[in-house]
């Protein structure tokens, strides 16, 4: 709880008061690889922060006449990151995509009726909820810029920018559909590079 305490602070200094309710209604949470956090048809109900752990979240594309459907793997989260399906749980309708822990994982979580309940009690905690929030979103928008506008080895590198470990914690089969690329050519661009 600290790390996620230390994280907060950086935002926004949190009064004693504060930090009793928010240390309150906390849950820890240690759950397995492989557990999913959301499936399509529920409603996303839970902030989470990532004490330890890897998660990523995606979606099944269609099937098509041309191929089957298949996962498309949205973002990666890790240590210090909050994880939420922003539509659902901000909606309070049902998500389309699935939230799925790569790897044995502690969490801190909150509701989302709990999480509101500390934005009417504590104002205060209003702009830290907004600060976060535009973090994300502006992480979100890089992504889809970057999947748009840069060629494989941009993204490619980026990625390793941004994650320099992604390859001794996420299957290579999630990084090739997160970049958007074939496994065959991650591949290649990882031995042009070594």
């Amino acid at each position: 709880m600290e790390q996620l305490f230390s994280f907060i602070q950086t935002i926004q200094p949190l009064s004693d008061s504060l930090r009793m309710a928010l240390a309150s209604m906390l849950r820890r949470e240690e759950l397995p690889r492989k557990h999913w956090l959301l499936q399509p048809g529920q409603v996303s109900d839970r902030l989470y922060f990532i004490e330890r752990g890897v998660v990523r979240e995606y979606y099944l594309k269609a099937a098509s006449l041309q191929r089957d459907g298949r996962e498309v793997t949205s973002w990666f989260m890790r240590e210090g990151d909050f994880i939420v399906s922003i539509v659902s749980f901000y909606t309070r309708q049902p998500a389309r995509e699935y939230v799925e822990l790569l790897e044995d994982s502690i969490l801190w979580s909150i509701s989302y009726a709990q999480l509101q309940q500390l934005y009417r009690d504590f104002p205060e905690f209003n702009s830290v909820g907004r600060l976060i929030t535009e973090r994300y979103y502006v992480q979100s928008e890089l992504r889809t810029q970057n999947l748009r506008m840069q060629t494989a080895p941009e993204r490619y590198g980026q990625l390793l920018t941004d994650f320099p470990a992604i390859f001794q914690r996420v299957p290579l089969k999630y990084i090739a559909s997160h970049l958007g690329i074939s496994p065959e050519t991650l591949s290649r661009l990882r031995a042009r590079r070594n």
